[in-house]
């Protein structure tokens, strides 16, 4: 069982976990602040902080809090919330090598937002992108629960490969008839923070938090599922009800971020594991750790994006690709040994 065995190894377990959420709280405060301060532009400490309580207008102060401030929170929300999510799949599908791209979310969004821009609604094209991403996941659900068996890890991925193939298809579709939704589009599509401001986040942010709220929740159920559903339902698990929370509580925070920043990978696959390495497999520790190493991980990159080839950027999506694919690759190589 995942669970201490003694009273006081539970303790000195749940201390040293506390402790550890502490250390990873300071680091995402940190990197928030290093994400206000680090661009193109020089920004000292004191002029953030007198742009926030004496703004004047200026140059330097309107970045900060038009431009620096909204990223910073922006990276932050979405790496928890791809992270979370990430770690809600492994658990519901008992599979390692499981993100939320099993459940087509971000083909989903992608597709929906390249079809608001297809169309001219671009400035609505954010609540388009966390619909089609929301869409998109209850098919791949209702898909794979069809069938006398019900849901299966199986069934899933297989669900989830086949729609995000035709959905990838139409997509490319699209992008191909109109080269002017393609130049619209394609920073987007790669993974990016740029753009977005507090306007963007404030409409979306109502279910990121109603998403991480409820995954904190479940983190005991994901912990006896993810030992089988026979001996969750051994345990009186309501594995049914469980499930379908779950995947509801997916769509939320990673339809919600990929609405806003795009098809960011593999923040959803990297985290959740590493954390493992760290805190074990019970579920009730690895979602606030997994959320807080989601926000540490993406600004991170999203700092990374801005400063290689300062004064241009990269979209954030490559700079976790970078880190993602080998890690995947191993991932891979020693699921095959096994």
């Amino acid at each position: 069982m995942p669970f201490a065995t003694s009273p006081l190894q539970f303790k000195q377990s749940s201390i040293g976990l506390i402790l550890g959420l502490g250390i990873g709280v300071v680091l995402l405060c940190l990197c928030f602040l290093a994400g206000i301060l680090l661009g193109a532009a020089d920004i000292s400490p004191t002029m953030v902080w007198q742009s926030l309580s004496e703004f004047d207008g200026s140059t330097n102060h309107l970045i900060i809090r038009t431009v620096r401030l909204p990223r910073a929170i922006m990276a932050v929300v979405v790496g928890a919330a791809l992270a979370a999510a990430g770690a809600i799949t492994q658990g519901l599908t008992r599979n390692p090598l499981a993100a939320p791209d099993i459940l087509g979310i971000n083909v989903g969004a992608a597709l929906a937002m390249v079809l608001a821009v297809f169309l001219g609604i671009g400035s609505r094209a954010v609540g388009f992108a966390f619909i089609g991403a929301a869409i998109a996941a209850v098919t791949v659900y209702w898909l794979g629960s069809m069938g006398r068996s019900g849901l299966t890890p199986l069934k899933l991925v297989i669900a989830g490969a086949a729609l995000s193939y035709l959905l990838s298809s139409i997509t490319t579709g699209v992008l191909i008839l109109s080269q002017r939704t393609l130049e619209e589009i394609r920073f987007w599509l790669a993974g990016s923070l740029a753009g977005q401001d507090m306007s963007s986040l404030l409409p979306i942010l109502p279910y990121i938090c109603v998403g991480l709220i409820g995954s904190l929740t479940l983190g005991r159920q994901l912990t006896l599922l993810s030992l089988g559903e026979d001996v969750a339902q051994g345990l009186g698990l309501q594995t049914v009800w469980i499930k379908a929370a779950a995947a509801v509580t997916v769509v939320l925070l990673a339809g919600s971020a990929v609405a806003l920043a795009g098809p960011i990978a593999f923040v959803g696959l990297v985290v959740p594991h590493v954390v493992r390495f760290g805190v074990g497999v019970d579920y009730r520790w690895i979602l606030p750790y997994a959320m807080i190493a989601g926000g540490i991980l993406l600004s991170v990159a999203d700092i990374a994006a801005r400063l290689i080839i300062r004064p241009q950027e990269l979209p954030v999506g490559i700079m976790t690709a970078l880190v993602g694919a080998p890690f995947f690759i191993y991932l891979a190589r020693s699921q095959i040994k096994r």
